[in-house]
Order: structure tokens, then C-alpha cells, then sequence
């Protein structure tokens, strides 16, 4: 987090965010009840199970409480620098 953020909703808020890191688990249910039937480890997913192609950080305005990608903030304060 060495970059400037600017939020690309509000285009004001340069200094309150709420950082999201996320850690994906990757489970089987059951259909019926929702419980949980199986919880795979890394590289144990079976044929039909995608892996988790997400970001591993999500960042929210602190101002107006957006959320999106880390690189939309990033670029917003590039596009827009501080006079």
C-alpha cells in the first residue's frame, strides 16, 4: 500500500479507507441443509470446482463506502494528483 488512493465514486476522499483482505476457503455443501459436507485444501479441488481467481485485497471508501479493486483507487490518484 505504497500508493496514493483517490475513491473513483466520491473523487474527495484521499485518506479514509477500509481495506479488505480476502481469504478465500473453498467448500463442498450439501444441497439440502447448506452444511458444510467437505473443505478443500490447496490444489485438493475435485474436476468440477474452479479455484478462486479473485482479488487477494478489496479496498472501501471510508467517506462513502464504495467497494472495489486495489488498481481502480490507484489509478484514480494518478489521474488525479494533488496540486
Amino acid at each position: 500500500m505504497a500508493n496514493p488512493y483517490l475513491c473513483p465514486n466520491c473523487k474527495t476522499n484521499r485518506t479514509r479507507f477500509n481495506v479488505i483482505e480476502q481469504s478465500p476457503v473453498a467448500v463442498k455443501l450439501d444441497p439440502s441443509t447448506g452444511d458444510v459436507v467437505q473443505q478443500y485444501e490447496d490444489g485438493e479441488l475435485d474436476m468440477f470446482h474452479l479455484p478462486y481467481k479473485g482479488s487477494e485485497r478489496l479496498i472501501q471508501c471510508g467517506a462513502c463506502g464504495i467497494v472495489g479493486e486495489e488498481e481502480m483507487y490507484i489509478k484514480r490518484a494518478q489521474s488525479n494528483p494533488r496540486a
